[in-house]
């Protein structure tokens, strides 16, 4: 994804164009969101069927769902009283492939990775769960 500066050169500190590939990652970088794209990925669902397929809470799925919305990623298509979302864009389709091509080609080094990787995650977890002292709880 080449973005470019003012000056029309290409850099890592693009501006506004980096501001919004920054928005649309954060969009997707929670686990409940990614998930209802996944499983709109499929098909169009109401909130309900959302809430049965994945488990979680209305008020958690239809909070997730809005977030969504409001970053042009769903929409919603009223009928009578339900309304059935579903992708706005078919291009999150093949951001999503190439996300899986991505880190099929780069085996665990995400979930490895000390900041944003699955270990870092669950240590934070066990490190609030224990009082948040700041330090990081081992599994041994």
């Amino acid at each position: 994804m080449a973005m470019n500066n003012d000056d029309g050169v290409e850099g890592a500190c693009a501006g506004s164009g980096l501001d919004a590939a920054e928005a649309l990652f954060n969009s997707l970088s929670d686990s409940t969101r990614l998930a209802i794209v996944q499983r709109l990925a499929r098909g169009e669902a109401r909130v309900t069927d959302l809430v049965e397929q994945l488990g979680l809470a209305q008020s958690t799925v239809s909070k997730h769902v809005s977030c969504l919305r409001d970053c042009g990623l769903v929409d919603g298509r009223p009928q009578g009283r339900q309304v059935f979302y579903s992708l706005s864009r078919p291009e999150l389709l093949d951001l999503l492939a190439a996300a899986e091509t991505l880190l099929a080609a780069t085996g665990n080094a995400v979930a490895l990775c000390p900041t944003y990787g699955t270990d870092s995650a669950a240590a934070t977890e066990r490190t609030d769960a224990v009082g948040g002292t700041g330090a990081a709880v081992r599994d041994e």
